[in-house]
């Protein structure tokens, strides 16, 4: 019987800590996570279900530490040759069991990649901030203050848009930054936040890069406020709403780096941000499969398991097709991620824009095949006992975030044929 470890991953590009690490977060997903998952839309709220499962992952076998050096108390992943593999091995696995929890669990590290990542690690912040995550065996979390009401993910868009919609401001008092603005949607929030990493403007409506600002606040800090969660189609593990910065106060050395050099870096949080929606994409994709593989195998047509069917195998192949073809294609994009001595710097057009590119094409592959898997199925698709139903919901919100297809398909149209008015 074939598995999921039958499609391709590339063993040249892994370090020899990602398969043990891999295994172990597999375990943790059997454990604590699969059992339980199709009762986890009903706990969007409370996470009374979801919590431990953090817990266990984050807190006690201390993956919310991984990318603080060492001497912190953290993995010290951030330096590591592997971080782009070692992060979508971990990325695909928890998605496997659960994308909602793999996307809430990729954003802990999606702000700190401006502080802890080799080149540009800002060690003040890191001893800092590493007590929060590497002190305790509690799940902590931390997010990505970006998309605002006005224009959501149109800050991303940063080679025409350029920073001058961002409405949050950051105003210099003294030794203290100054925050008020408005954040919503972001992975993390709706009231588990402990570390925000806020996307702000010196100069509202401007356009020079030197204003655009990424500022560190503690969720604890005065004037911050967080919203309950919004209730979503899927993804129920992954809280979403609002935040308020009224007034709010924070040192001036919280700036992650300073002018110019923070937009710089923040389009590598974007390269990430992809690198992570293709492991999601994937990860999910290798459930249907198990899934899919045990309803063909059971159901019978004619007195022969429907997988025997030409057309029924037809669709298959097609299926396994797409998934083989993803998980290489994010795996090679995690490893040139890992090697800017070979494609450059990992904030750079090109890598952001490929990064795109991959990312949306996955998406579309991933959400119509497991439309084509619940076709198949019948009305079984559809019934939460399968859990397939769960992915396709999942998968269309991973489709959506990040500035939905449009803005992927505009960053590559700019970068691959010099298109300047996207």
């Amino acid at each position: 019987m074939r598995t999921i470890d039958d499609f391709t991953r590339p063993l040249e590009y892994l370090s020899p800590l990602d398969d043990p690490l891999g295994m172990i977060v597999r375990e943790w997903a059997e454990t604590w996570v699969i059992p339980h998952r199709r009762r986890f839309d009903e706990d969007w709220k409370e996470h009374r279900l979801i919590e431990p499962a953090f817990k266990r992952l984050m807190g006690e076998l201390g993956l919310q530490r991984v990318l603080f050096p060492e001497d912190l108390g953290g993995w010290g992943l951030g330096r590591s040759n592997y971080a782009g593999t070692s992060s979508y091995r971990l990325f695909e696995e928890v998605a496997r069991a659960d994308s909602g929890m793999a996307v809430a669990f990729g954003v802990v590290f999606w702000p700190l990649v401006m502080i802890c990542m080799e080149p540009h690690v800002n060690r003040q912040l890191c001893e800092e901030f590493a007590p929060i995550f590497c002190s305790t065996t509690e799940p902590r979390f931390a997010a990505n203050a970006m998309t605002e009401p006005q224009g959501g993910a149109d800050i991303e868009n940063m080679e025409i848009v350029k920073g001058s919609t961002i409405q949050t401001t950051a105003v210099l008092d003294g030794d203290e930054w100054v925050i008020n603005g408005h954040k919503l949607w972001p992975t993390n929030s709706g009231g588990v936040c402990d570390l925000f990493g806020v996307v702000c403007t010196t100069n509202p409506g401007s356009e020079d890069p030197n204003d655009f600002a990424f500022i560190f606040v503690p969720a604890d800090t005065p004037g911050v406020t967080q919203g309950p969660p919004y209730e979503k189609a899927g993804m129920a593990a992954d809280k979403n709403g609002d935040i308020w910065f009224e007034n709010v106060r924070v040192p001036k050395h919280y700036r992650a780096h300073g002018p110019g050099l923070d937009l710089l870096y923040f389009k590598e949080v974007i390269t990430f941000g992809n690198l992570g929606s293709i492991a999601f994409v994937g990860g999910s994709m290798m459930n249907v499969y198990e899934r899919l593989y045990q309803f063909v195998s059971e159901e019978t047509y004619r007195g022969k398991p429907l997988k025997e069917h030409d057309a029924v195998a037809g669709a298959l192949a097609d299926i396994a097709r797409d998934i083989e073809i993803i998980r290489i294609v994010g795996y090679q994009y995690a490893r040139m991620v890992d090697r800017p001595d070979l494609y450059g710097p990992r904030w750079s057009e090109e890598m952001v824009a490929k990064g795109r590119a991959y990312k949306y094409w996955a998406c579309d592959r991933a959400v119509e095949d497991v439309g084509r898997a619940m076709n198949i199925m019948s009305f079984y698709g559809a019934d939460r006992d399968w859990d397939v139903e769960k992915h396709w919901r999942d998968l269309k919100i991973v489709q959506l975030w990040m500035g939905g297809k449009q803005l992927c398909q505009a960053e590559v149209a700019r970068w691959f044929f010099d298109c300047r008015t996207l």
